[in-house]
């Protein structure tokens, strides 16, 4: 599949733009729902996706840019050749790093609830399955540039892999491994697992609603995405980033997970119950009320 999906005069548009802004969309249209489904303006989210959106590539970037992978360009690459970090040049932008992304979406969401005086944790709530179902759509770009694959495989969903696509793995390259050798789609196996965490999340807001806490989801996304995330790097992405014997996302994936445990125990287990209003004052807000009504029906 041709990268390029069209031209406009000389400038190509390619299919990961298109596939990563069509999720960004989506994601942000499911965060409205759910904002508009507990009573809140959905404005606020179509508000925030632009800052979210520009901090979250930022992050993505850096992310990528300081990282060193086992295959393909890194830090050791931009500190020689620092424009490439900004200017795309023989394919100097070719890099993001999702957990780059969220901490930069993160920042964005922080901000903006800042700034508007919102509770951070129920619109991380409302923006979370957003964010996974933009991750599952994004990982059909890697599909089209065929890239972020696996070992080789004999199962039947394994993928060809251009020659010219394989020629920085050793191990993989056309001279060892011939042209019609298929691989693990990693992509697919992580976009599968970040489908099924949207499918979860909205169940759980729609069936449990009255008993989550602001914040339950986001928790729950710091351990469900990283559980897989852990455990795909560790099988399935020859080109990762290692700190010791573990890939990096992993090592981020353990420590994202423990802040969600945390997160959910102190949420239910140690944090105080929010005490309802007293009956007397709820009863004179509802006189109060009805004697305004009274007031404009005699008008």
């Amino acid at each position: 599949m041709d990268p390029v999906a069209f031209h406009i005069g000389s400038y190509p548009v390619y299919w990961y733009g298109i596939i990563i802004t069509t999720g960004a969309v989506l994601g942000a249209w499911l965060a409205s729902w759910m904002a508009r489904h507990r009573g809140e303006d959905p404005d606020h989210i179509w508000n925030m996706l632009i800052i979210v959106l520009i901090l979250g590539i930022i992050g993505a970037r850096l992310y990528h840019v300081f990282s060193r992978p086992a295959v393909g360009i890194g830090w050791d690459y931009y500190k020689e050749h620092p424009m490439d970090i900004f200017i795309p040049r023989n394919g100097g932008f070719a890099g993001l790093g999702i957990y780059g992304g969220v901490i930069g979406g993160v920042i964005g969401v922080l901000g903006y609830t800042w700034y508007k005086k919102l509770n951070f944790f129920k619109w991380a709530d409302f923006a979370v399955p957003g964010v996974l179902l933009a991750q599952a759509i994004g990982r059909w770009g890697n599909f089209v540039n065929q890239e972020l694959f696996g070992p080789p495989t004999k199962l039947p969903w394994g993928i060809k892999i251009d020659c010219v696509n394989r020629q920085f793995y050793e191990q993989y390259n056309c001279n060892v491994l011939g042209p019609e050798t298929r691989f693990h789609p990693t992509f697919l196996y992580e976009s599968i697992w970040n489908f099924v965490g949207v499918g979860l999340m909205v169940f759980i807001f729609k069936k449990f609603g009255d008993k989550l806490r602001n914040g339950d989801l986001l928790f729950f996304y710091l351990i469900y995405y990283p559980l897989g995330r852990f455990f795909i790097e560790l099988f399935f992405r020859p080109d990762a980033w290692t700190l010791g014997s573990l890939p990096t996302a992993s090592v981020i994936s353990l420590i994202s997970m423990a802040i969600g445990i945390l997160g959910l125990v102190y949420n239910h287990f140690i944090r105080k119950p929010v005490a309802p209003a007293p009956a007397t004052a709820r009863s004179g807000k509802k006189q109060h009320s009805q004697s305004r009504k009274s007031k404009k029906s005699r008008k």
